[in-house]
């Protein structure tokens, strides 16, 4: 369906506005966009405030309770933008989409509810302990605080990921009718819950977040180390943040590449669009290509696009090792996704996680030089990789669900079936319109929140900041390497 132009009595200006599919598409995409950067910011910084407050408790080192200190903060102000980015979506299911809350609602009811009363409630009762009651509560109530904290992360993404799981690879249901209309009945809770997609989606979204929070704890440490290089608290922070590095970055390869055949097997369709596979039959592996018209950019077929391809290896990947392997095309399906967005959006991923593991095996051969913290360009690079995780995490959600259109459930639920049917475009565009404007404002304020704090950590290590703004401390000594 393409926009629709309205012309209102009396005014003599066009106003075009999206049709409700897309706008309605488009927002929800933009909300849960700006939501898995909080959620996966829990799940990724659950692993180090553990750490950071077993070390405290254990040692009573400093290091280790500023670290604690700093990063539970972060926490709380990724929990609290989480919460307020996460609401509107459980509204926006009943306003934009309300034929797949009703079609669908006895099979994502649970886990939402889960999620909520479960996970949600277990984290924040927790956090609060770890943010106020250090010298309250014992030693050990403490710490086990802190694992409550990481594993209620760890638990809202469990459930949320079986609703996600469910839409992509549906099982433990029938369709009966009630009410004149057809709705998905649960008849095996068991098989519902773990669908064939669950393991595969967990762990690949568990480990990304935890890559996302390594490179932003990375980051965050090198710009400190690079204003005050003796600093012992960041230093290890640095040296932490690279571990966890070199254990995931590596993984997630490996991981990722068991995970796309998976995804061959059980949506063929989406397959074929992250590698612009049109034809049933071998199927090339694209690096790279490049538009022969404007046209390209939107419908990137390969007699379209001038390409940099590794021949039959696209099967060699699908299959696991048979280069003769038959792909089917996306010429066996009537609709098919947008090619394009899907195609780059994966090549984009799959590229900033080689990216990652360059970074991870770098850090490590100055670490086992012992010239980590000493290495202004690594310092800088981490510095500047700061954000990639999450571009990273994105990018592959886009693959995951626009990949999948024009399904909301596979193969049982179109997106264009799934739209309210009384929103007007008009509707849609402008509440888009305010969620990218109010969205933006808590983006651009957990980033001023995440600045401050930064800007008080250093005060507080006696680097001092000029009237212009600038901050001045020692210079750090500048290895061989640069």
């Amino acid at each position: 369906m393409g926009p629709i132009t309205l012309l209102s009595a009396g005014d003599p200006v066009w106003a075009t506005f999206l049709s409700p599919e897309l706008a309605s598409r488009m927002q929800f995409g933009w909300t849960i966009s700006v939501h898995i950067i909080f959620a996966s910011l829990s799940i990724g910084l659950a692993p180090f405030i553990i750490y950071f407050t077993w070390k405290d408790v254990r040692t009573n080192e400093q290091r280790y309770a500023r670290l604690r200190s700093f990063w539970v903060k972060v926490f709380a102000a990724g929990f609290v933008m989480g919460t307020v980015t996460g609401i509107p979506m459980s509204f926006q299911f009943g306003t934009n989409f309300p034929q797949f809350a009703e079609v669908a609602g006895e099979l994502i009811g649970g886990p939402l509810a889960f999620e909520a009363k479960m996970a949600f409630f277990l984290e924040a009762v927790f956090l609060g302990v770890l943010l106020y009651g250090r010298d309250r509560v014992g030693d050990r109530t403490y710490i086990i605080s802190s694992i409550l904290v990481g594993f209620g992360a760890w638990l809202s993404g469990f459930w949320i990921l079986i609703v996600n799981a469910w839409m992509q690879t549906p099982q433990g249901y029938e369709m009966v009718t009630r009410n004149g209309m057809e709705v998905a009945k649960l008849t095996d809770p068991f098989a519902a819950f773990l669908t064939p997609r669950m393991p595969w989606m967990y762990v690949h979204m568990m480990n990304a977040s935890v890559i996302a929070v390594a490179l932003l704890v990375a980051g965050v440490s090198a710009y400190i180390v690079w204003k005050k290089s003796d600093t012992e608290a960041w230093n290890t922070a640095l040296k932490l943040a690279v571990v966890l590095l070199i254990i995931s970055a590596p993984f997630q390869a490996v991981h990722g590449d068991a995970y796309g055949r998976h995804v061959e097997d059980t949506q063929p369709q989406k397959f074929a669009a992250m590698e612009a596979h049109y034809e049933t039959g071998q199927a090339d592996l694209h690096l790279l290509a490049f538009p022969k018209s404007p046209e390209a950019l939107t419908d990137p077929r390969a007699e379209n696009l001038v390409t940099v391809s590794l021949p039959a290896v696209g099967s060699f990947l699908a299959s696991g090792g048979d280069f003769d392997a038959e792909v089917i095309g996306l010429n066996e399906y009537g609709e098919n996704p947008p090619v394009a967005l899907v195609f780059w959006s994966f090549r984009f991923m799959v590229g900033l996680g080689f990216l990652f593991i360059g970074l991870a095996l770098w850090g490590g051969f100055l670490m086992y030089r012992g010239r980590l913290v000493d290495s202004t360009r690594y310092l800088k690079a981490m510095i500047a990789a700061s954000p990639f995780g999450y571009a990273a995490l994105l990018t592959g959600w886009y693959v995951t669900e626009i990949g999948r259109q024009p399904w909301v459930i596979q193969g049982e639920l179109k997106t264009s079936e799934a739209v309210s049917s009384t929103l007007t475009g008009a509707e849609a565009t402008l509440t888009l319109v305010g969620f990218v404007v109010l969205y933006v404002g808590l983006v651009l304020t957990a980033l001023y929140i995440l600045k401050w704090l930064v800007r008080e950590e250093l005060r507080s290590l006696g680097v001092r900041e000029s009237s212009g703004g600038r901050w001045h401390g020692p210079i750090p000594w500048v290895s061989s390497d640069d």
